[in-house]
Formats: structure tokens, sequence, C-alpha cells
């Protein structure tokens, strides 16, 4: 006759199931920690930018030729949304900014020279040393920039809603989930500050604007850089500010003149665009 230990096999049991169930547990949170909208193609693709980055005379380099338009919208976004600018000398100082995928941080320069204090953060580490090691060149600049090579989603569970403005321009077309990028930015920003997006318009017209004659004709990217289908409309764009409990201030077109080479407003959001909204109130994201 065989007699069975029912207790122990009930406890034997009973820990085999707590143990799979905890590991489960830790794997759920490990996939949910680790989530991430980075594209490791497109940053790799960036990195390789790293010599001609502050290039100006790159003809493939169209960064430096939309700057000034992108700095005017902030610096405009910024006023429209009752900041003062107290000195005409840097308009921008007391603005704290966090500039999303800052690349090897021609936008983040210029913030810092207007006076704000500028934190830049982009997945590429090769970009970020192009970053750090330029702005010495600037040390009257140096003290107001702050380089990390990390992403928005790695970065926020640290910084929540500590920053005046966020900013990203020319990334959300990358990433690989943008709704998602676009929360992990939406939870940086302090209630009744503003976010600055300028990307690219999901329309035939911008089709054929930036990936046919960018890519194709004019040979500004190499074939294959943009992809259609991560392209966001501005109509898109809102709709998930709003749900992060943001307002929507302003959507603007930005147009480009491939003869004189120039970037311009324009009322035509069909190719380019940027948007500033302003979070209304601290939400739970």
């Amino acid at each position: 006759m065989i007699t069975l230990n029912v207790g122990y096999f009930n406890g034997s049991w009973k820990r085999i199931f707590e143990n799979r169930l905890l590991k489960n547990i830790i794997h759920v949170k490990e996939i949910t920690r680790t989530k991430s909208t980075i594209n490791p193609i497109k940053v790799k693709y960036f990195s390789e930018w790293k010599d001609v980055w502050w290039n100006e005379d790159n003809p493939k380099h169209l960064l430096h030729l939309l700057n000034p338009l992108r700095v005017k919208f902030i610096k405009d976004g910024l006023a429209n949304a009752g900041f003062r600018m107290q000195n005409s000398n840097f308009p921008l100082e007391g603005i704290k900014i966090m500039d999303v995928g800052c690349g090897g941080g021609i936008l983040t320069e210029s913030l810092a020279k207007l006076g704000a204090q500028v934190t830049g953060i982009d997945p590429s580490a090769e970009l970020i040393n192009v970053a750090k090691e330029h702005v010495k060149l600037n040390p009257n600049i140096l003290q107001r920039i702050n380089y990390l090579q990390t992403t928005a989603e790695d970065f926020v569970q640290k910084e929540r809603e500590t920053y005046d403005a966020v900013v990203t321009c020319e990334v959300l077309q990358y990433v690989t989930d943008p709704q998602l990028f676009l929360k992990e930015c939406a939870k940086m920003v302090k209630p009744g500050k503003s976010i600055f997006v300028t990307t690219m318009n999901k329309t035939f017209t911008s089709w054929l604007s930036n990936i046919v004659a960018c890519e194709y004709i004019f040979g500004h990217l190499p074939p294959g850089t943009l992809d259609w289908n991560k392209f966001v409309s501005p109509h898109e764009l809102q709709r998930i500010l709003e749900n992060y409990g943001f307002e929507v201030k302003s959507i603007v077109g930005i147009s480009f003149n491939s003869l004189t080479k120039r970037f311009s407003w324009s009322t035509n959001t069909l190719t380019l665009y940027g948007v500033h909204a302003i979070k209304q109130k601290k939400i739970g994201l």
C-alpha cells in the first residue's frame, strides 16, 4: 500500500506555482520597463553623420537650414504662452528646456545661446559625443547645456514634469511608436507649460516631397531613410496630445524652396508642420 503525503505535494505545487507566478510578474515588468520607441537602424544611420553634423556646407544637411525657423517657433510660442522676456540679449533666460532627440546639438546650442538652460538627450552615443565636443567651442553656453545619451522613456523615469518646454524636432517620423514617444515627452512637461513638435505630415504630397524628391531626386537623404507609414498628420498629433492633457495653441506649415535652399512659414501643412501645445493640468500618465 502506497501512502501519499498530500500536504507535501500541496506545499510543493504551491511553491512551484508561486515561483512561476513571480517569474511571470518580473518578466512582465521587464517588458514594460524596457519597451522602447527607438529604431536601432535609424540611430545607426544618424550616428554615421557624426563627422559632418556641424558641417553647414554639407548638401545633405538640411537641419542647419531649418534651425532658425525652429528657434523662432519655440521663442514666439513661449512668448504667446505668457513667458515674459526680461533680457533682450538672452530672451529665454529662466526657461528650462528639454530637447528630445538632440543629435549633435544644433537646436540645443541655439536655445542655450538665447539664455535657456537646456538638456539634450539622444540614443546615439556618437552624436552625444559630437555635441559635447562642439559645445566646448563656446564656453559662454557650456554651463547652460547638459547632454545625456539616453531615451525619452528611460529619462522620464527620473525627470517627470520638470521642464518649462519640451521640444522634439524632426524626430517623430523616425520612432517606432509615435504615440508612446509623445506620451513619454508629455510626462516631462510641467502643468501649464509647453511642448513643441515639428515633423512630417502623412499625405501624398509629403510622400512626393520628403521621400521621392529628397531621397531619389535631390539626394538630400539616402533612399529608405524615411518611412511614410510612420508619418503623423496634424489632426492625429493634436488628438494624441489632447488625450495627454494638452491644448493645442498653434499648428503651422513649413515649406522649403529647393532653388533658394530656404525654409519658411506657410499656411500649407501638407508636407512639414509644427505644433505648439500647453499642458492644462497634472495628469497620471
